[in-house]
């Protein structure tokens, strides 16, 4: 260790290498369950592209680790450290270089926080669609490496579809640029695609290129109250096949409800079996919200709630951003799931998840982006409890099981990090996961960058 710090700090000042224990373990693991998390060597914090290459070729030349890592706000374990590892937190890259109101992109570094961009470029009349729950602490490089999602999915898509080119610092210490700023370009191999989610397994990225949005008008919402979750889940069928695009379309299920109501007050009726929340953010929003209304209650809505301005529109739109620290609330730990299926599949997932719970005997509360068919069945239980911690991770196994035999994959934006191995392997096949580590290994042959992640 002695080495490995002395040779880092030929290339790094020294208040950007950290040894000491009490710190580093801080550094150990990000907020997923279930993934053990090794002790770090050193945790570096560089501010250049120059003092990555140089923490890569000092790893290479000593054959040591090197675990990537953003703000550690991820849910799958891929941010964690493993024995011996440099982490590489990429948190002091925070500037934004550029943004474009003409070409309508933003130059930026990993570090810079989703919430950051998302204001900087609002200040020009433009938008950073991809917004995940976590926006106000995660970072572009972190959105990046698990190709996140977000609330307004169904319309604007993932993180994936904004990334138009990228630096990356290889395994080796070499930068490899990739992508375009231009708003077309289809020349050789689409190699920023391949490394967004990746989880830091095929380099570092220091320096990302993205798409950037005209600000839309201020969106308008209503709620939906309905006995079932099938027919809230019906609602959602008719509204996409009606072809209405909102910009969200959000379900909640029985327990998030009542976990909603508990903590925050919003006085939804007990009886409410789902909750559907509907947006529109075109000039056309008020004909649109009272189509998806009148579709609702064709499904069986027992109440339609439309907002009438801006601010009743959040008043509606809070439950759904109470809805994970509600039910983090219902007992001492969660585990949060990320299973994606068909939309036209979507009741059955829920109700499977129903049926799961009961036959674990745990409460297993249900938020869905339900206009993309991402659910996130949230497991509640007490670690302290052997027994129901063993129920809650085999429950936890069950609904992805679900999820795949729906036709649907493990996780839609949350990534497979170290907790979903395994079913990484039963999602692809055999076939499948040869091919992808046989792109791991044309990257990095030596097995250095985030080992132990995705297979």
């Amino acid at each position: 260790m002695d080495d490995l710090s002395a040779r880092l700090l030929e290339g790094l000042p020294a208040a950007a290498v950290i040894t000491d224990p009490q710190v580093t373990t801080s550094y150990a693991a990000d907020m997923a369950g279930f993934c053990a998390a090794g002790t770090p060597a050193v945790v570096v914090l560089p501010r250049t592209v120059e003092q990555v290459q140089h923490v890569m070729r000092t790893a290479t030349a000593l054959r040591v680790p090197v675990v990537p890592q953003g703000a550690r706000t991820g849910l799958s374990g891929a941010a964690n450290a493993t024995d011996g590892c440099v982490v590489l937190s990429l948190t002091a890259m925070d500037r934004i270089l550029e943004i474009s109101t003409v070409d309508r992109i933003a130059v930026v570094e990993p570090g810079v926080i989703n919430a950051v961009l998302s204001r900087a470029v609002a200040e020009r009349g433009l938008c950073y669609p991809p917004d995940p729950s976590s926006w106000e602490q995660c970072t572009i490089g972190g959105n990046i490496g698990t190709a996140s999602g977000g609330l307004c999915c169904v319309k604007y898509g993932v993180t994936a579809e904004y990334v138009l080119g990228l630096d990356v610092v290889l395994a080796d210490g070499r930068l490899l640029r990739t992508g375009r700023r231009t708003a077309k370009g289809v020349a050789g191999y689409d190699l920023t695609r391949l490394f967004v989610g990746s989880e830091g397994t095929l380099g570092v990225v220091v320096r990302a290129v993205l798409a950037l949005r005209p600000a839309p008008p201020r969106r308008l919402a209503l709620a939906a109250e309905f006995p079932s979750a099938a027919a809230a889940c019906a609602a959602v069928c008719a509204v996409m096949e009606a072809g209405l695009t909102p910009s969200l379309l959000e379900l909640m299920d029985r327990t998030t409800v009542r976990a909603v109501n508990a903590l925050g007050r919003m006085g939804l009726p007990e009886s409410t079996e789902a909750l559907l929340l509907a947006a529109f953010d075109t000039p056309e929003a008020p004909a649109e919200l009272a189509a998806v209304g009148a579709l609702c209650e064709a499904a069986g809505a027992t109440a339609v709630v439309p907002a009438e301005d801006e601010a009743e529109s959040e008043l509606l739109l809070q439950a759904r951003r109470m809805a994970l620290t509600a039910l983090d609330a219902l007992r001492p730990a969660t585990m949060i799931d990320d299973v994606c299926v068909p939309r036209s599949r979507l009741a059955e997932m829920l109700d499977g998840t129903s049926a799961i719970a009961a036959a674990y005997d745990l409460t297993i509360g249900v938020c869905a982006h339900a206009g993309d068919g991402n659910t996130h069945p949230v497991v509640c239980f007490d670690p302290a409890d052997e027994d129901e911690t063993a129920r809650a991770r085999a429950s936890f196994d069950e609904i992805m099981a679900l999820g795949l035999a729906l036709g649907g994959t493990i996780t839609g934006e949350h990534g497979v990090g170290m907790l979903k191995k395994e079913w990484l392997a039963r999602e692809l096949g055999p076939v499948g996961l040869e091919a992808q580590r046989a792109v791991k290994h044309a990257f990095d042959p030596l097995g250095l960058l985030n080992p132990g992640k995705l297979f």
